[in-house]
């Protein structure tokens, strides 16, 4: 080995090793919330390309009221037009509901969701990702009917 290159493998090591202790000297002692984000991982995430949501003139469904709104009491089957890629349906609801759709892809699997409520008031949000047209089964639970939203957002 070269001096140059050792001179090199030097100069390597002591950025490795203040790299970790700056590393270590930025952490937090508190626990941390397990589902923030970090803002970098956001502008990572955006630099990937735009999180996109399906049009609610897409949707169609029995229990429509008017576009983008489902009224129901006991279940409903939602279609969703062919998006052409991937996109997310994005249902919101100010109660909780169900939520049986396929898995996105050649995937032989049905997933099933019981959304609840979030405990800070904004209701119950089921995200399901879609890759072609599909059916999506959404169940009211109890007597009372339910009203969900198709968002954008």
């Amino acid at each position: 080995m070269s001096g140059r290159q050792k001179a090199l493998l030097g100069l390597f090591a002591v950025l490795l090793v203040a790299l970790f202790v700056v590393a270590v000297g930025a952490g937090r002692d508190d626990p941390g919330d397990p589902g923030a984000r970090h803002g970098f991982v956001d502008r990572l995430g955006a630099l990937g390309g735009e999180r996109s949501a399906v049009d609610p003139a897409t949707v169609s469904a029995d229990c429509a009221d008017q576009t983008g709104r489902l009224v129901f009491s006991g279940s409903c089957v939602v279609r969703v037009a062919d998006p052409g890629g991937l996109r997310t349906l994005v249902l919101r609801s100010a109660a909780r509901f169900t939520v049986v759709a396929s898995a996105p892809g050649d995937a032989e699997l049905t997933i099933r969701d019981e959304v609840e409520p979030a405990s800070d008031g904004t209701g119950a949000v089921a995200k399901v990702a879609v890759d072609q047209a599909t059916e999506v089964g959404l169940t009211c639970p109890g007597l009372s009917g339910c009203t969900v939203l198709v968002a954008t957002s």
